[in-house]
């Protein structure tokens, strides 16, 4: 599905997450710990190449203007994502992974002094994006934005830099306790990535 087809592509991402199997409902116990009855789950969407080129396009257009040198994403969940960024705007790519329980370069040595865009699937609360923001800034690099496919922080996420989305959604969550999937014994799905 090219960018230059007709429609937004808030409406082509939402029927390529139907269509993938990425957008669910269910009772979930999301990775910020609150439970949800709606759940993304990106890789549905990104195992088909053609899906992760179109998001990796359109990302890749919106923060074309950040002038961005490299793109650096939060290991699992930006892999896929973040590469398709980097590769339409021809720049590196590199990936954070947890490490005692911290955001690192693991396999890569770091940007340097370079500009560099932070890319990840889905941000609910911001955690993973913000740690490996600040992890390139401590090196020296300058982050200049975070961008994501899906934004589900309700404005939330407070990052230090733009946030640009192809898709803002806020569904319901609820407190452990104050949960009505709970009350109802839905049985809970941890879908998550940590």
């Amino acid at each position: 599905m090219a960018l230059q087809e007709g429609g937004s592509i808030e409406s082509k991402l939402i029927a390529m997450m139907s269509a993938s199997g990425a957008l669910l409902e269910g009772h979930f116990l999301l990775t910020s710990g609150l439970h949800s009855g709606n759940y993304l789950q990106c890789a549905m969407l990104l195992r088909y190449p053609e899906n992760a080129a179109f998001v990796g396009e359109a990302i890749g257009r919106q923060v074309a203007k950040l002038n961005p040198e490299v793109i650096v994403s939060p290991a699992l969940g930006g892999i896929i994502v973040g590469h398709e960024v980097a590769r339409w705007l021809g720049v590196e790519f590199l990936f954070c992974e947890r490490e005692n329980g911290k955001m690192k370069l693991r396999r890569f040595p770091h940007p340097g002094h370079r500009r560099a865009v932070v890319v990840e699937d889905v941000i609910t609360t911001g955690t993973s994006s913000r740690e490996v923001g600040e992890y390139i800034a401590q090196g020296g690099a300058d982050w200049v934005g975070t961008a994501c496919i899906v934004d589900r922080s309700g404005g939330k996420a407070g990052f230090p830099t733009p946030l640009f989305s192809l898709w803002r959604v806020s569904f319901q969550t609820y407190e452990r306790d104050l949960c009505p999937l709970c009350r109802a014994g839905i049985p809970l799905v941890k879908p998550g990535s940590r």
